[in-house]
């Protein structure tokens, strides 16, 4: 990819409303912009972050049989009340009205739809299990938008729901989806825990969530020694305490920050009883299909990463999230044709012939300005070309502070696995 034609957005100065580190570097180094409170546009450099970690997902629900749909994102205010949320779910839940003043509102999850779709669909016990998710934009109206994605009012979620004619099924299926996401979250590099917690708006009788650890996480962790834990309201509800420090000098737990970036419940029966969704069974008996729901933030995987990875002056990505394997950066690229001729040269030897995802650097900017982006976007591998390099036919090669200068029949090897 050639700079000319992927924008590189970054800003110099810091800005004046971003209040923590994972806020500030992804508006600076051009992930995204604000629109408004909780709303942000997403940039190319933003979108292909999200693009890496949706193939990952999609990757790891398919492995488990779970496939893929997209569902409207408007739903009606009939589903709502069906379910008994429309009134409950409070004030974050965006209602509005079409011509005809029909109600609607702006999903902030799907199990009401999804259970409409599947009452329409599934009338047998011979058809289930069955595993589907999406990945689409969500809309909560939080009161107080803050920390950038972390806590946005539109973002972009994974969720996943399974149905079943059993609550074994419902167990084995769980399970399933709890490896999935460690899985994800091991292949996205990232420090996480598990930890028992509260079913909240969503319901159901059982539910885990998955956080990156962090100093700047909203919530508070208790774990122990295996670093297997809850979060604190379990904690209190569970040891019958309302002070932290009480419980953990009681039971010996650590208390940690986290970022939530995954949770998934048992919902049990709670969405097909009140919606009807029934199946015949093998004993010809009608019963509710039992539901599983199962919950990735991808959005806010980008700044939980941030936070746990980077310093003031860039973003240092995970492999597997890095938004480019090394970048081309051409010394008066635009005013030397041979320069220009022999990066041409290095970017298809190993963009195209090895399927590596290199930036062609073809700005007409300073080395030094560019280099300053590359940290700041958190570009390790900088392949340097001058005047000498081309001569010579050299590399120079730049990670962190260290400078190399390779021939370049040996460049390839430093893209080896």
């Amino acid at each position: 990819m050639k700079a000319s034609i992927f924008p590189i957005f970054t800003l110099k100065d810091d800005p004046s409303d971003a209040e923590i580190l994972s806020h500030k570097l992804m508006i600076k180094a051009g992930l995204i912009r604000k629109l408004n409170a909780g709303l942000y546009t997403w940039l190319p450099l933003g979108m292909k972050l999200v693009s890496k970690i949706s193939k990952i997902i999609i990757e790891e629900m398919n492995n488990i049989g779970s496939m893929e749909i997209l569902m409207p994102s408007i739903q009606p205010a009939d589903l709502w009340k069906e379910s008994e949320r429309w009134d409950q779910y409070g004030p974050e839940l965006l209602r509005i009205q079409d011509r005809h003043e029909r109600d609607f509102c702006f999903g902030p999850t799907f199990e009401e739809v999804i259970t409409d779709i599947i009452r329409k669909e599934i009338n047998s016990y011979k058809q289930l299990p069955l595993n589907l998710f999406q990945i689409s934009t969500k809309f909560r109206d939080e009161i107080r938008p803050r920390f950038g994605v972390i806590r946005a009012r539109e973002f972009i979620m994974k969720d996943a729901y399974s149905f079943h004619s059993n609550q074994e099924c419902l167990n084995v299926t769980y399970e399933k989806y709890k490896s999935a996401y460690i899985n994800i979250f091991n292949r996205l590099g990232l420090d996480f825990r598990i930890v028992e917690a509260d079913s909240g708006n969503i319901g159901g009788n059982e539910s885990h969530e998955f956080h990156v650890i962090a100093e700047t996480g909203e919530d508070d962790l208790l774990l122990d020694d295996s670093m297997v834990g809850m979060n604190v309201e379990i904690a209190k509800r569970k040891y019958g305490h309302d002070n932290i420090d009480d419980i953990l000098k009681e039971k010996n737990l650590k208390h940690v920050k986290g970022i939530e970036v995954g949770h998934i419940f048992k919902l049990g029966d709670k969405y097909s009883s009140k919606m009807k969704a029934m199946i015949n069974t093998k004993e010809s008996q009608n019963i509710n299909i039992l539901m599983g729901c199962y919950g990735i933030g991808v959005t806010r995987i980008i700044a939980a990463a941030i936070e746990q990875n980077s310093s003031n002056d860039g973003i240092i990505w995970p492999e597997a999230l890095e938004p480019f394997k090394a970048v081309i950066a051409a010394i008066d690229g635009n005013k030397n044709s041979e320069i220009k001729k022999y990066s041409e040269e290095i970017y298809q030897m190993i963009s195209k012939d090895n399927n590596l995802d290199i930036l062609l650097d073809d700005r007409d900017l300073r080395l030094g300005n560019k280099i300053n982006d590359y940290e700041l976007i958190g570009i390790k591998k900088i392949l340097i070309i001058g005047k000498d390099e081309t001569t010579n036919k050299t590399i120079t090669l730049k990670i962190n502070n260290d400078k190399k200068l390779i021939p370049i029949n040996e460049l390839l090897s430093y893209f080896s696995d």
